[in-house]
């Protein structure tokens, strides 16, 4: 079995695989860490691998934890992949990035595929049939945008994220909505139509904290899964572990 660890920009997410198969996952603040992998120690004892995927800061003695009780891969530009990277800066691009890549090349072979992970940032990754990665892009996420729109004026309100009843905002609340969320649906079925133009059977992965909210309101065909990093980081340690 494998623990599989992905320390966020706002929260660890934590997960136990059984061989490809999840079947566990949690999302924790850093604080609880030490706590919920003695709870997972206790939970499921045949854990023997564990991979430690951080976009953020992860305490030390977190890290050293970890190894004590379990064979750990600490993801990094340094690690094999399970795909060619074409990247122009290999060592700049985001790690998280790197396992989503790895999930969608493990579970689409031989497919052209657009990963959107909707998270603090929203990010476009691509790989072709050849098992090859491209690139792709990155924008400010929902709440990023809420957030800007608030810091960089002078009397814009911070809002909570909300579903916009009209794209005609008739109040500077309702207008906010509307421009944040309706320009993020349009933005991203924009990027997905482009991509079509030139990858006529394109698989369309939809992924990240906001996924649930964006996937019901995109016009284009997606699949839509909370889990996508997680599976993707399993199958870098699962790829490592059998050379």
């Amino acid at each position: 079995m494998n623990l599989i660890i992905d320390v966020g920009n706002t929260y660890t997410k934590i997960g136990v695989f059984e061989e490809s198969k999840i079947v566990y996952k949690k999302r924790i603040e850093q604080y609880h860490f030490k706590e919920a992998i003695q709870n997972i120690k206790e939970e499921y004892p045949l854990i023997t691998n564990a991979i430690i995927s951080s976009v953020s800061t992860i305490e030390e003695n977190h890290i050293t934890h970890i190894k004590r009780m379990y064979h750990t891969l600490m993801l990094d530009h340094q690690v094999e992949m399970p795909f060619k990277n074409l990247y122009k800066t290999p060592t700049t691009l985001g790690i998280d990035r790197l396992a989503l890549v790895a999930a969608a090349v493990d579970q689409f072979p031989n497919k052209d595929v657009l990963v959107i992970d909707a998270g603090t940032c929203i990010t476009y990754d691509f790989k072709n049939k050849k098992e090859e990665y491209l690139g792709g892009a990155i924008g400010p996420g929902v709440r990023l945008r809420y957030e800007s729109l608030h810091n960089y004026t002078a009397k814009l309100p911070l809002l909570q994220v909300t579903d916009p009843k009209n794209h005609i905002g008739n109040s500077t609340e309702e207008a906010i909505h509307s421009g944040v969320v309706f320009g993020i649906l349009h933005e991203i079925d924009g990027v997905i139509e482009e991509y079509c133009n030139i990858y006529t059977d394109l698989t369309v992965i939809l992924t990240g904290g906001d996924a649930h909210f964006l996937s019901k309101r995109l016009k284009n065909s997606i699949f839509a899964t909370s889990n996508f990093l997680l599976e993707g980081l399993n199958h870098i340690l699962a790829f490592n572990n059998s050379k």
